[in-house]
């Protein structure tokens, strides 16, 4: 998906708030009981030299400024706001080209990031995140849009290639061609007729398409709260196995 090539960022203002924060109200709050209790046994396997937590880094892909807020091509940016709302995370900090917040999902630190670079050069922004914090990439959870799966539907890959996602493709450049982090795929759909996909990312959704959209929101809360106490494993079993029990429900 060759789309956007960011000529215009110079006019084009920082984000105020994405949409998502206001649909992020309806969501849990709190991670469970359990799954705080299952982050204990999780933490040490997580923890470097000298018993230090290594956070969980994750990544919302979109573009910044109003033009773009609630557009199909920032589903990663709304994603990284369902989950900062839900938890109680402050993105009030720009590190290395990125709004960046830091809490904890029961034990477990994590660092929420939207790169502020624009789609095509989100590899700048989220190379350097990884260096400086020096996160393995098993931990580095990237969330994006995807053409190529129904809308509101959502898939976890433990690793791959860009599939034509020019973020993805900057991601995996900057990390050396190195494709082994997770990234959870957020359906977006195909265009209409001979609609250039160009165009459709960037349009807005209509209101059943943003109670859809909730949903899948909220399983993608849950899947990183998952992840971040309980692992990789099961977080794309929550997910992927979910998904295909729909499927094949219809």
């Amino acid at each position: 998906m060759r789309l956007l090539s960011g000529a215009s960022a110079s006019r084009i203002p920082c984000p105020l708030l994405s949409l998502a924060r206001a649909r992020a109200r309806c969501l849990p709050v709190p991670a469970s009981a359990t799954a705080c209790r299952a982050a204990s046994s999780s933490a040490a396997a997580a923890a470097g030299d000298g018993g230090a937590l290594k956070p969980w880094l994750f990544v919302g892909l979109g573009n910044p400024g109003k033009v773009y807020q609630g557009t199909r091509h920032n589903v990663g940016f709304e994603m990284i706001d369902v989950i900062a709302e839900a938890e109680g995370i402050s993105l009030s900090s720009m590190q290395f080209k990125a709004m960046v917040g830091k809490g904890r999902i029961g034990d477990a630190p994590i660092m929420l990031a939207k790169p502020q670079t624009f789609m095509n050069a989100s590899g700048e922004s989220v190379g350097q995140l990884v260096s400086y914090f020096k996160i393995p990439l098993n931990q580095v959870l990237v969330m994006y849009d995807d053409l190529d799966l129904p809308f509101a539907k959502l898939r976890l890959l433990p690793k791959g290639g860009h599939g034509g996602h020019n973020g993805m493709r900057s991601i995996i450049n900057h990390l050396k061609q190195n494709r082994d982090f997770p990234r959870l795929r957020i359906g977006i759909g195909r265009p209409p007729g001979k609609m250039d996909p160009a165009n459709f990312v960037l349009r807005p959704f209509n209101r059943k398409e943003q109670e859809e959209l909730d949903f899948a929101f909220h399983r993608g809360l849950e899947a990183v709260r998952i992840m971040a106490l309980e692992g990789f494993n099961k977080s794309a079993t929550y997910v992927n196995t979910a998904q295909s029990s729909e499927m094949l429900n219809r």
